[in-house]
C-alpha cells in the first residue's frame, strides 16, 4: 500500500460508503477525530486495530502489517533516518522472539 493508514481508513469507508459520523460510532471515535486520522494530523490509536478489522471484515494480521508500516515509515521520514533501521529492527525482532522463546521453554 503506497497510501497513509488514514487515506486507507477513507478509502475503506468510502468503498462501503459509510458517513465519517457512521464509521466513528463504529470505532467509538467521533467525526471531526475521524477526519483528522484520514488526513493525516492525527494517529489511528492500535487500541481500535481489532473493531477496525472487524468493521471491515479484514484479516488482522494484514491491519497490523499496514498499520506498523505506515508508524515505521513516518518514524523514519520524519527523522531522516536511512531504510537500513528497517533490516536493523528486522534482525532484533528475530533476536527478541529467540530470547521469549528461550524463557518461555525454561519455565517448562
Amino acid at each position: 500500500m503506497k497510501q497513509s493508514f488514514g487515506e486507507y481508513i477513507r478509502h475503506l469507508r468510502t468503498k462501503k460508503e459509510l458517513t465519517l459520523t457512521q464509521l466513528g460510532a463504529k470505532l467509538d471515535l467521533d467525526s471531526a477525530n475521524l477526519s483528522k486520522i484520514e488526513n493525516g494530523k492525527r494517529d489511528f490509536d492500535e487500541k481500535r486495530l481489532t473493531l477496525l478489522a472487524q468493521v471491515f471484515d479484514l484479516n488482522l494480521e494484514e491491519l497490523k502489517t499496514e498499520f506498523f508500516g505506515d508508524l515505521f515509515a513516518k518514524k523514519l521520514y520524519e527523522s531522516s533516518s536511512s531504510t537500513d533501521a528497517l533490516i536493523v529492527a528486522e534482525k532484533k525482532v528475530k533476536y527478541l522472539r529467540q530470547i521469549n522463546a528461550k524463557q518461555e521453554s525454561l519455565k517448562l
